[in-house]
C-alpha cells in the first residue's frame, strides 16, 4: 500500500558501468496523496510523455537539454536560483563544495571541478513546458518539494574497492543517504522507491547507513524487494523503476544530466593540453579508450594519481 505515506521518493543512479568519471545518486521527494501515488505509478501520457521516461532514450552524451531543463527546475524548487551550471551542481548536490573536492590532491582538483567554458544550454520553452509538467503533476496529487544527488568520484570509488565494497554497494549506501536526508528534511515516515541495485534480491545484509536498524523484509523477488523501517518508512526497489514510477524517471533524468556535465569537465581539462582529444563519453567505447590513450602522457607529467583518473574494479 502507497496511500498512507504523505511523502514519496524516487532514487536511482547513473553512471554504474563507465570506465571514466562520477556515479550519480539521484532522489525527488514530493508530497503526495492517494491520487498521487496512483498518478506516479502511471507511466507518462501526452506531451509528458517525451519529458518523463527512461533516461538513456531521453538524454544522451551530447543531447543533455532535458536534463538540464528537470535540474534547473527542480533546484528552483528547492529554493536555489542557478544561473550557471555550477551553480546547478551545488543546489542539488547532497555534499558541500568541500566535502566534494575532499579527496581531490590540490593539483588535480582542476581535472574535475574546473567549470570554464561551461554554459546552461537548455532552451527557455523546454524549461517553461517541464514547469507545467511540475503543475500537471501536483494537480494530479504529486507536489514535487527537492532533489538532491550523490556525487561519487572516481577517487571515492577506487577508495569503496579497496575497503571492498562493490559500485553496487556504493551506490545503495548512496540511496539510504538521500533516503534518510529526506526523512529528516520531512520529519515522518516516508516511501522510498529505488531502481534494483544490480542483481540483488536480498538488501537488509548489504544495507551501509541502514544497517542495525530495525527492518520488516516485505518482498524479496527479482524484480522486487521491499524492506521495512519503524519511524523510516519503506524502501522498495524496482526492476526498471524508471519506466514505472515517474520520480524515478525524473531523479535519473536530473543525475543523468550531472553525470554528462561533470563528465565534460574532464574532456575539457584535457582538451587544453592535448590537441584534436576526442570527446569521450566516459563509458566503455572506442573514443573512450582514444582518450584515455591520448591523455596518458600529459597526465604522467601532470603526476595524476591513476586513481583520480580511471575507475578499478574488485578483483
Amino acid at each position: 500500500m502507497s496511500a498512507p505515506f504523505a511523502f514519496r521518493i524516487g532514487v536511482d543512479e547513473n553512471g554504474m558501468g563507465p570506465r571514466l568519471g562520477p556515479m550519480l545518486v539521484t532522489a525527488v521527494l514530493a508530497a503526495t496523496d492517494e491520487r498521487g501515488h496512483k498518478a506516479v505509478e502511471r507511466r507518462a501520457r501526452g506531451g509528458m510523455k517525451a519529458r518523463v521516461g527512461d533516461s538513456k532514450e531521453l538524454v544522451s552524451h551530447g543531447d543533455v537539454a532535458l536534463g538540464e531543463a528537470w535540474a534547473r527546475v527542480l533546484a528552483e524548487i528547492s529554493g536555489a536560483r542557478p544561473t550557471t551550471v555550477d551553480d546547478v551542481v551545488h543546489a542539488i548536490s547532497l555534499d558541500a563544495p568541500d566535502e566534494l573536492r575532499r579527496p581531490c590532491p590540490d593539483h588535480v582538483r582542476p581535472q574535475c571541478w574546473g567549470d570554464g567554458g561551461e554554459a546552461l544550454s537548455a532552451p527557455e520553452d523546454l524549461v517553461a513546458e517541464v514547469r507545467r509538467d511540475v503543475k500537471k503533476l501536483e494537480k494530479s496529487g504529486v507536489r514535487i518539494v527537492g532533489v538532491r544527488s550523490v556525487v561519487v568520484c572516481t577517487k571515492r570509488l577506487n577508495e569503496a574497492v579497496d575497503r571492498g565494497h562493490s559500485r553496487f554497494i556504493v551506490d545503495l549506501h548512496s540511496m539510504e543517504r538521500l533516503v534518510l536526508d529526506f526523512r529528516e528534511q520531512v520529519g515522518e515516515s516516508v516511501l522510498a522507491v529505488c531502481g534494483k541495485v544490480g542483481g540483488l534480491r536480498q538488501y537488509e545484509p548489504a544495507f551501509g547507513p541502514l544497517s542495525g536498524r530495525l527492518c520488516t523484509v516485505l518482498d524479496e523477488r527479482k524484480e522486487r524487494s521491499a524492506y521495512h523501517f519503524p519511524g523510516l518508512g519503506e524502501m522498495r526497489f524496482l526492476m526498471d523503476a524508471d519506466g514505472s514510477d515517474k520520480l524515478v524517471s525524473i531523479a535519473s533524468l536530473v543525475g543523468k544530466y550531472l553525470r554528462e556535465v561533470l563528465m565534460a569537465r574532464i574532456v575539457r581539462h584535457y582538451g587544453t593540453k592535448v590537441s584534436g582529444l576526442p570527446d569521450a563519453s566516459g563509458y566503455h567505447d572506442r573514443i573512450t579508450n582514444e582518450f584515455v590513450e591520448a591523455t596518458a602522457l600529459v597526465r604522467r607529467r601532470a603526476k595524476v594519481p591513476a586513481d583520480c583518473f580511471e575507475r578499478r574494479a574488485i578483483g
